[in-house]
């Protein structure tokens, strides 16, 4: 196996799912089934295949069902953020985690179903790592790698990998998938509270520090209950 940049993830799975009703108003959204098994447990298994030994994920909305269900994990080992009190969005949430995450730590959306391409993403993430260059190294995919995405795509590649953002009216050729690897140094000088990882980014891209890696496998976006059939029909012929 491949040597990681990190031994350590941050899934997010604190959020309240709202474009996943109604199948959120009983359970978090990380706990709903595609193909058989919960979102959560997708990305935990990606995780623990690949060799990531511990994952800290934050819970906020129905936290006692989403925690009960990720402690019975042995692989990788699961530490909870507790963001029982207040919703601290993705910036913030890092921010509550800091102190239990290595540096630099992979980060996933905990909705994160994709299919890998000759190495999996996080070997892939670890080769493309420069931390004397990079704050952060997202993972994006084009559009005909992303099934389920109707969006207009979120980057731009310049040819040294540093990313800038789309430009209004304009389709971008890059979507973020969600997953990243970021150093702490990204995290420096953050505000209190709960504030988007938008924040630190624009800081990285001005700095010339936010980098992107183009995915050669398949990723879904599976944000809304109309997207789980497809997913599950386009997994099941793999």
């Amino acid at each position: 196996m491949s040597k990681l940049a990190s031994d350590c993830a941050m899934v997010m799975a604190a959020g309240y799912g709202k474009r996943m009703r109604p199948l959120t108003a009983t359970q978090p959204k990380p706990l709903v089934k595609v193909a058989g098994r919960h979102l959560i447990d997708h990305t935990l298994d990606e995780l623990a295949n690949a060799g990531v030994a511990r994952a800290v994920v934050n819970v906020h909305y129905l936290a006692d069902a989403l925690e009960a269900h990720v402690k019975t994990r042995k692989h990788p080992a699961v530490e909870i953020s507790d963001e029982r009190e207040e919703l601290l969005e993705t910036g913030g949430g890092m921010i509550r985690a800091r102190d239990s995450l290595s540096d630099p730590f992979f980060c996933l959306n905990s909705d994160n179903i994709w299919l890998d391409g000759p190495r999996d993403v996080f070997t892939e993430l670890s080769r493309g790592w420069d931390p004397g260059a990079m704050d952060a190294l997202l993972l994006l995919v084009r559009h005909h790698n992303a099934r389920n995405y109707r969006g207009e795509g979120d980057f731009y590649l310049d040819p040294l990998g540093r990313i800038t953002r789309r430009e209004p009216g304009r389709v971008a050729p890059y979507i973020f998938t969600g997953i990243q690897l970021v150093s702490h140094r990204l995290l420096r000088d953050a505000p209190a509270g709960k504030f988007s990882t938008n924040l630190l980014w624009e800081r990285a891209i001005a700095e010339g520090r936010l980098h992107g890696l183009v995915h050669t496998g398949e990723w879904f976006e599976v944000g809304t209950p109309e997207a789980i059939a497809p997913t599950e029909a386009a997994l099941a012929e793999r």
